[in-house]
């Protein structure tokens, strides 16, 4: 009669659980914890409820693979990567997460791949210093959809669409600051731009500072020989990348008006309130062996050239 009584509770307890519906993973609130994975339809990806886990960031970047691998537990999402694909080798430089996977990865349609790049990527990136990954097959650098080096992968690289058209275009006025003809000021200019909605406002501001002026006034601070790598934030930290050419500057103007420019530009213009210059992905990096960009650095007010100067 015990034994009995025990089925009918557990019965009672499935029963009611049904009726009153558990919570599903794919119902993330505003506060929760997630990751994201390939919705079950595998067009799109999906937020799932994720506690992050781990002592170390490798432990945590390796739970959040393994979670990636796992069979989905419902309907509304599958899982991101399939049995066939292998991650032969992960390992973390400089805030970078260095993935090499099998050639099943080159074997997939197109669009599976992108998702599976997407979901690892918007996965991985949300774990504190952790700023973008950087994937290989086969130890062979992965190749975007022209042929070209995929080369260091974030975020930014990835639209999430909300119901709004992923060509749509928005116009905004940047503060953006550039040398004085001394070279040991910055000047500040306001530029109206035009740019894509799947662009984020960092990467705008770094890039159009990297074009140079409109205002003949004015001189550029970044060498038009460098490449930017990423731009990141997180913990209102902006991390912006650069190639080793952004070392060697083109311009006849001294070390911290560069720096600053920068600094400044994305300080005023966004919602971050430190940035965190880096060269390949290292911090621990002397610009023009003055300024020292090992931690974040905050808005410097004393380099602007005002209107009476």
């Amino acid at each position: 009669m015990l034994k009995k009584s025990k089925v009918y509770i557990t019965v009672l307890l499935f029963v009611l659980c049904m009726l009153c519906g558990c919570a599903k993973r794919t119902e993330v609130k505003n506060d929760d914890s997630f990751i994201y994975s390939v919705n079950g339809e595998r067009n799109g990806l999906v937020k799932i409820n994720y506690d992050f886990r781990g002592k170390t960031t490798e432990e945590q970047v390796n739970n959040v693979i393994k979670e990636l691998q796992k069979p989905a537990e419902e309907i509304n999402y599958s899982t991101t990567i399939p049995k066939q694909i292998k991650i032969q080798q992960c390992e973390i430089r400089h805030m970078i997460v260095y993935i090499d996977l099998n050639d099943a990865y080159l074997k997939l349609p197109v669009v599976e791949q992108k998702l599976i790049l997407a979901s690892m990527t918007q996965s991985i990136v949300k774990i504190p210093k952790i700023s973008a990954i950087y994937v290989t097959v086969d130890g062979e650098e992965l190749k975007d959809d022209k042929g070209n080096p995929a080369g260091i992968i974030n975020e930014d690289d990835f639209v999430q669409n909300n119901g709004s058209s992923l060509s749509s275009y928005e116009e905004t006025e940047l503060a953006l600051y550039f040398a004085n003809e001394s070279g040991d000021k910055l000047v500040k200019q306001n530029v109206q731009v035009k740019y894509s909605t799947n662009t984020s406002k960092e990467k705008l501001i770094v890039e159009k500072l990297m074009h140079g002026p409109q205002d003949e006034s004015v001189h550029p601070t970044i060498s038009s020989t460098c490449t930017l790598l990423s731009v990141t934030v997180k913990d209102n930290i902006c991390y912006v990348n650069f190639d080793s050419e952004f070392l060697a500057s083109a311009h006849d103007i001294k070390p911290e008006i560069t720096i600053y420019s920068i600094v400044n530009s994305l300080i005023e213009g966004t919602a971050v309130n430190k940035v965190q210059i880096m060269v390949n992905g290292e911090k621990n990096v002397l610009y023009m062996n003055t300024i020292d960009l090992s931690q974040p650095l905050q808005q410097d007010l004393d380099l602007i050239q005002h209107a009476e100067e």
